[in-house]
């Protein structure tokens, strides 16, 4: 019987060329993922679906035409205008109440929110801070770098139920964090709630033509986001020391 040589074991493979292979794994998945949504603008903009999406006439002319079934286009449009922000969201919000009603405005908008919210913060896990950073200012990342640190739950919802802080983009910074998709979506879709109940319900006035009560509406949130609007350095100071108040005792 011959005797076969001995086998040497393989050498695993050096930290630095595992770390380089990933790196490259991830531009790679980056690039692709940029690539496909350049042709999905380009077709939405040969076709002139793009309207739809930067015009709040022509949502809300899609939405009309779009009968029994508008609740899907809807839907469509609230993850938009998280995960590509082209619509303000007080925009979209006062179409829910419009159209809907109070309690289904509520429903689908908070169902296009969290679908949005969620894409965002998957995007941003998946593909990392590549990603992050051609989408969202550097400026922003540095201001809200803190929360990246430790979970801060309090500190987080906080942030989403506060008016004036940019809760589109913290959804692709918190990706980078250390929550959990659970954690995440639990303190961005309550933290939503009270912002959403007021737009909704601005849109049902205004099917209703309940002009009264909706300038008694824009007059609260008029004080409440001028007053978060001129504190949001002594509440962004505030939260921050928080968070880190609150990890330091953990």
């Amino acid at each position: 019987m011959p005797i076969l040589p001995d086998k040497k074991p393989s050498r695993p493979e050096p930290a630095e060329s595992l770390y380089v292979k990933k790196k490259n794994s991830v531009w790679l998945k980056f690039i692709l993922f940029l690539s496909g949504l350049a042709i999905i603008c380009i077709i939405l903009y040969h076709t002139g679906w793009i309207n739809v999406f930067l015009n709040k006439e022509r949502a809300r002319e899609f939405l009309e035409s779009l009968g029994p079934i508008a609740f899907l286009g809807f839907i469509i449009l609230q993850v938009a205008q998280v995960v590509f922000a082209p619509i303000p969201g007080e925009v979209t919000g006062i179409l829910g109440g419009y159209f809907f009603g109070l309690f289904w405005g509520i429903v689908l908008s908070t169902i296009g929110l969290t679908l949005g919210s969620y894409i965002a913060f998957a995007l941003s896990r998946h593909f990392g801070r590549p990603l992050v950073e051609k989408l969202v200012d550097r400026a922003m990342l540095d201001r809200f770098d803190y929360v990246l640190h430790k979970k801060g739950l309090a500190v987080i919802f906080l942030l989403f139920l506060l008016p004036g802080f940019p809760k589109d983009y913290l959804c692709f910074i918190l990706g980078l964090g250390h929550l959990t998709t659970l954690e995440f979506l639990t303190v961005s879709t309550v933290g939503r709630v009270f912002g959403t109940i007021l737009l909704t319900l601005g849109g049902g006035y205004i099917r209703c033509e309940q002009y009264g009560r909706l300038y008694i509406l824009i007059g609260i949130a008029t004080v409440i986001f001028l007053v978060a609007y001129f504190l949001r350095h002594k509440i962004e100071s505030f939260l921050k020391s928080l968070h880190v108040q609150n990890n330091d005792v953990k």
